[in-house]
């Protein structure tokens, strides 16, 4: 019976010391620190694409003469970005980024999405049903965008042997919902070297 109890005993430490060295360890980061594990598309990436798309729009001459010619600030809606690369991207999360730039930066105004705009338009048809007409919202009273940014992701690859060069392009277009002419182009890459 002793030698059972002893063995008993030897392997529930044994147990412990494995699930105790198993155990997860999670430490708070600054969310502006870029971290790297995968060299993958990541969070960083996409903040510092969108920022610098962002203010290389926001500052372009053709879009200073277009809000000049406009004699306000422009409405601006973010559209699609298509993610044409082998890789998933939240889209909607890049979106996001471009669209806090665009409202940070003062010079021009932000109009929501379709997604938003048809979520605001139920609650205000729902308003008209249940609120009182003295604060209910409005029909017909919505800011028509100027402008629309639209755009794609694309990537390519060279892999040989444990090693890996990704090289990731945005492309962005900022068009006039009246005319359709391109107000503005850009284009950003990040490169990434990747060793296994």
């Amino acid at each position: 019976m002793k030698k059972q109890g002893i063995s008993d005993l030897v392997i529930t430490v044994i147990i412990l010391i494995i699930v105790v060295s198993c155990a997860r360890s999670v430490t708070r980061i600054d969310p502006n620190q870029s971290i790297d594990l995968s060299g993958r598309w990541n969070d960083t990436d996409s903040r510092q694409i969108a920022d610098k798309m962002i203010t290389n729009l926001l500052g372009s001459e053709k879009f200073k003469e277009y809000s000049k010619d406009l004699g306000k600030k422009p409405a601006i809606i973010v559209g699609i970005v298509k993610n044409k690369t082998s890789e998933h991207i939240d889209a909607d999360n890049y979106m996001k980024k471009m669209e806090l730039a665009i409202f940070n930066s003062g010079v021009a105004e932000l109009v929501e999405s379709d997604d938003f705009r048809d979520k605001i338009r139920t609650e205000r048809a729902q308003q008209a049903d249940f609120a009182d007409p003295k604060t209910m919202a409005q029909w017909g009273m919505e800011v028509g965008a100027n402008l629309m940014l639209f755009g794609e992701m694309t990537s390519e690859t060279d892999v040989y042997q444990k090693k890996r060069v990704v090289n990731y392009v945005t492309t962005l277009f900022l068009t006039d919902m009246q005319t359709n002419k391109r107000i503005w182009y850009g284009q950003e890459e990040i490169k990434k070297f990747v060793k296994n």
